[in-house]
């Protein structure tokens, strides 16, 4: 399914929120969208700052589910002091969000804060992907017959932290990620999960199983010997927050 970026531009404005950014995530950042996938929609928005500098703490999410021409869309998105304090955390899905390529709006915004967010980049990132990874391994295990979209999942936890963890480079689409590992078989295995033509059956898992051992073996290996910085630039960060807030 092709992102009609402006379609969704027009859908997010039709809400009762004003977003700082919304980029795309899921399977389409992922690179292996099926033709029914829903379009996943991630974000931050700003409340005005009495809001939140009073008593009552404000709900700091804005979430929306639905469809929208017939397409199902997700919608989440978060305050800036929420956003930002994920941001300084070891939390991937929040880099993934800030450096995805699909981007809906809020273009002038991310420049500015992609440069603050790769100095927010760390070793320890590992944990998250790390983490991600062993629930999405207990999640195939305990399938009776195995899929190919979980498998798909699996392997892009694992080359995106090792991508990471060697190059300080947030890259979430597998397709793009395999012309680094140039792992045989992961095209295949796309075209069919997103063609929908495989059947459970047609998956070796066993083959499979051992080369996510293998590459989970990588990921730690990487961890240990990654240059990557310990910590990260919380300064930067705090600055734009308090900015943004008083220039409201």
């Amino acid at each position: 399914m092709i992102l009609d970026f402006a379609k969704w531009k027009s859908y997010i404005e039709s809400l009762s929120y004003n977003p700082l950014f919304v980029t795309v995530s899921g399977a389409h950042l992922y690179g292996f969208p099926s033709p029914d996938s829903d379009v996943d929609l991630r974000g931050c928005h700003q409340l005005p700052l009495r809001d939140v500098v009073g008593l009552a703490v404000p709900n700091q999410t804005f979430e929306r589910g639905g469809f929208h021409d017939g397409i199902e869309v997700d919608i989440v998105s978060h305050d800036i002091g929420k956003y930002f304090g994920l941001l300084v955390k070891n939390n991937g899905y929040i880099l993934e969000q800030v450096f995805s390529p699909l981007v809906v709006m809020g273009h002038e915004f991310l420049d500015e804060l992609r440069p603050l967010a790769q100095n927010c980049v760390t070793r320890h990132h590992y944990h998250h992907y790390r983490g991600f990874y062993a629930i999405q391994r207990k999640l195939i295990d305990k399938q009776e017959r195995k899929m190919a979209k979980p498998v798909l999942y699996a392997y892009r936890v694992l080359l995106t932290g090792i991508h990471l963890l060697r190059t300080g480079e947030v890259e979430a689409n597998l397709l793009h990620l395999n012309e680094y590992f140039r792992l045989p078989f992961i095209d295949e295995l796309n075209a069919s999960k997103t063609a929908e033509k495989i059947a459970p059956a047609d998956l070796d898992w066993k083959f499979h199983a051992a080369k996510l051992d293998e590459l989970e073996t990588q990921l730690d290996e990487t961890f240990e010997k990654s240059t990557l910085p310990e910590d990260r630039d919380r300064k930067a960060i705090n600055d734009l927050l308090v900015r943004l807030r008083l220039d409201e």
